[in-house]
């Protein structure tokens, strides 16, 4: 399939109107729609959004990528729009963006279409491309510069299928060899794009690299054994898990995708220095460190084993909680409804008790991989069936503890068998791994898990009996957390907390933590309504859906309005939500939901109209400041 079935004329706007990021998404996300490509505007953008809040894809050079995969996505397409005049979009290297591509694929979409889009990432790291596109004119010359590049590129391919003809990645070079991965969560566009910076700018020092991509359509261009034992180093850069167990004993430099692009020379530079740790044992590196050191950019240690446990463990929470709330609701209309108790038996008996196994299975293989999810959640299993007295649970507390536990445990069976003969390889990980990781963790949390339950408990007590001014200053704190960075680890952090202290009966906090998350996208969709002259045509729109993404408690609807001018509405969103918190937590109210918005008004202890009315106030606030911080878009 050629990139001119993909991107046609009309999904190219040769001039944007657009001013800012949420602009351009706003206006890339409409002419896709126009041209018949999604099922779900909302939808898409959404995607769109959800992953420019992992990393932006104004990947510098002038360009920005944005992309996503989505079932909202009919047709795959890519819609192209050009700014003459620039605007930021938060790329890598802070400089304006001119040209944006935004790429849609269908959840179905086949290997074919994935290639394709894949292969417009590669061209735009050429400099003569870029040019001549935002030279270009007209739809027509667009369409015909990106058909000759195609053909170009796709005959270069063929050649070097040609076993006479050397690759260019494998020529001999005048220092030692350098491997490379790289990886992103879509695996579209950084993916490729970060893999050609990387050949290209190998070329021009003269090193000989070689680039193995983990991209949607499966690996490409695979490591081999030959590889890896000739290699001086390997850079891995990515944003998603990658197997580094056949890289042992050898130099593995470990950054984020973005980096690749950025600093493509620094990273081989150190890569043929050496400057990276020694990787030893399981799927991951000696040391948790990127590029030498920097642990804040790998995005590891002790924060991503959390995250990745929180992360997998949401969907239970989300799908369990409005499952409940649901029960509940029907229990109402309907006294004595069988579907009421299905519902409540789906939720709560079966989706909140794999809370803390999920949580604990997956902050175990974020540590040791695949062998450290079995062990992981027995031990979190363990943590809620086994305790002490009448209390039989150790909630998050113990779930946190049994997750570590069982990683480090693993990690340290995959060391004392790392000197096991070859011909025993095949046995350890279905059986010695998986037979003594999950005995010494269970044994370990069998011995454990009663003082902890007994500490649970009384941290539990303690936080129960907070009164007065106390959980009020609790209450406006957990609300802020919720406001600050829109679904990012503050966020999460609060939002487990919450959810911990409902496991535990604690019903305040969960009420004062939704309450916060409720109102960011309500305060910005009343300020586009209040203020309309502070906001443009498209931000106006995208506040009426922010008005359903927050009554349904869905934090992420504030995030194109945060993109655009974070130093006015975080501070405002964060204000509202200490507000709403707070009154939460002042008038008592407690929630025995953890997600659902609106849905749960039933779940509500205590006064929900009080409830509700903190919620209204904290928006009303983050909308008033709002208005009074942004500029009225007649006077500039």
């Amino acid at each position: 399939m050629r990139i001119t079935e993909l991107l046609t004329k009309d999904t190219i706007i040769l001039q944007l109107d657009s001013q800012s990021k949420a602009d351009v998404i706003e206006e890339l996300v409409s002419k896709l729609d126009e041209a018949g490509k999604l099922n779900d505007k909302t939808g898409f953008k959404e995607a769109i959004l959800a992953r420019e809040a992992q990393s932006t894809t104004g990947i510098g050079e002038g360009i920005a990528i944005p992309h996503g995969k989505s079932a909202a996505v009919k047709t795959p397409a890519i819609a192209f729009g050009r700014s003459k005049e620039g605007l930021d979009y938060e790329a890598l290297d802070g400089q304006p963006s001119h040209l944006f591509f935004m790429i849609a694929a269908s959840e179905g979409a086949n290997q074919t279409h994935l290639e394709t889009l894949s292969r417009l990432s590669s061209f735009l790291m050429d400099s003569t491309f870029r040019s001549n596109i935002e030279n270009a004119e007209t739809e027509e010359e667009i369409m015909t510069i990106i058909d000759a590049k195609e053909k170009e590129e796709l005959g270069e391919e063929e050649e070097q299928e040609n076993p006479a003809v050397e690759s260019a990645q494998d020529a001999p070079g005048t220092q030692g060899k350098v491997l490379a991965i790289t990886a992103c969560p879509t695996g579209i566009a950084h993916t490729f794009m970060a893999a050609d910076k990387l050949k290209q700018t190998a070329a021009e020092m003269d090193v000989p690299i070689k680039v193995q991509t983990n991209g949607a359509g499966g690996i490409k261009n695979r490591l081999t054994e030959e590889d890896i034992k000739e290699a001086t180093a390997i850079i891995v850069a990515a944003d998603v898990n990658v197997d580094l167990s056949p890289f042992e004993g050898k130099h593995v430099l470990q950054v984020p995708v973005g980096r690749a692009l950025k600093i493509p020379k620094e990273l081989i530079e150190k890569a043929l220095a050496q400057d990276a740790p020694v990787h030893h044992g399981g799927g991951r590196s000696s040391e948790a460190a990127a590029e030498g050191g920097q642990k804040k950019e790998q995005r590891s240690g002790f924060y991503k084993h959390i995250m990745n446990g929180v992360s997998n463990m949401l969907p239970f929470v989300v799908g369990g909680g409005i499952l409940i709330a649901l029960s509940i609701l029907f229990g109402e209309l309907f006294p004595d409804s069988r579907f009421a108790e299905m519902l409540n038996e789906i939720g709560s008996s079966q989706a909140f008790f794999l809370i803390v196994p999920v949580l604990a299975g997956f902050i175990s293989s974020s540590i040791a991989d695949k062998p450290g999810f079995a062990p992981g959640a027995i031990g979190g299993l363990i943590a809620v069936t086994y305790g002490h007295g009448d209390a039989t649970s150790s909630g998050f507390l113990g779930g946190l503890i049994a997750g570590f536990l069982a990683g480090y445990v693993t990690l340290g069976i995959k060391k004392a068998l790392s000197g096991l003969p070859a011909v025993l390889e095949g046995l350890k990980t279905i059986l010695f791994f998986p037979v003594l990781s999950i005995f010494v963790t269970g044994m370990i949390m069998l011995l454990i898990n009663p003082s902890l339950t007994q500490v649970y408990v009384a941290l539990s007590n303690f936080l129960e009996g907070l009164g007065g001014t106390n959980l009020v200053l609790v209450g406006i704190v957990l609300g802020a957390m919720m406001a600050i960075d829109m679904g990012g680890p503050i966020n999460k952090a609060a939002y487990t907390f919450g959810i911990a202290m409902l496991d535990a009966g604690n019903l305040e906090f969960m009420a004062a933590v939704m309450a916060g998350g409720m109102v960011p996208p309500l305060g910005l969709a009343l300020a586009t309504s209040l203020f309309r002259n502070k906001f443009t045509k498209q931000e106006r729109e995208t506040g009426k859906t922010a008005y359903v993404l927050g009554a349904f408690f869905i934090s992420e609807g504030v995030i194109p309005f945060a993109a655009a001018d974070p130093l006015r509405v975080i501070p405002a969103t964060a204000v509202g939500a200490a507000v709403a918190g707070g009154l939460s937590a002042f008038f008592g109210i407690g929630l025995n939901a953890p997600h659902g918005g609106i849905i749960s008004a039933s779940l509500v202890e205590g006064n929900p109209l009080l409830y509700f009315l903190s919620i209204i106030i904290g928006a009303f606030v983050t909308a008033i400041i709002v208005g009074l911080l942004k500029k009225d878009l007649r006077k500039v």
